[in-house]
């Protein structure tokens, strides 16, 4: 199994900008449907961003134009660019992956068998 640990959280005002990384261990994720994930108090998990193995990419609504999920094949890394921040987006952010070659990832929790311990992003107005 992939080993997966995310970093990059922490505290901002809102209309900043923070970029999650997530670092995976164990094997290649090259190949990989990967997430971020997030979860804040009194709500359910969900999904943010998604990205399959041949790199294409989907978001959750309220995120669109302001998150970018990419991948660094030479790092092993997933990263997720989020820019204009606002309170809602504060929540524990997790990083998922369902390796080997997959060809399309979905918004769904069980899908994804590997997953970090989480980083926390707060946003204050």
């Amino acid at each position: 199994a992939v080993q997966l640990v995310e970093s990059g959280g922490g505290s901002v005002q809102a209309g900043g900008s923070l970029t999650l990384s997530c670092a995976a261990s164990g094997y290649s994720i090259s190949r990989a449907c990967m997430g971020w994930f997030r979860q804040a108090p009194g709500k359910e998990r969900e999904g943010v961003a998604i990205i399959d193995g041949d790199g294409s990419t989907a978001y959750t609504d309220s995120v669109k134009g302001r998150f970018t999920i990419s991948r660094d094949n030479a790092k092993n890394t997933l990263l997720l660019q989020m820019n204009n921040l606002n309170p809602e987006d504060t929540a524990m952010y997790f990083c998922a992956a369902r390796v080997g070659t997959c060809y399309l990832a979905v918004f769904r929790i069980s899908f994804y068998p590997n997953w970090g311990q989480g980083t926390q992003v707060t946003v204050s107005s």
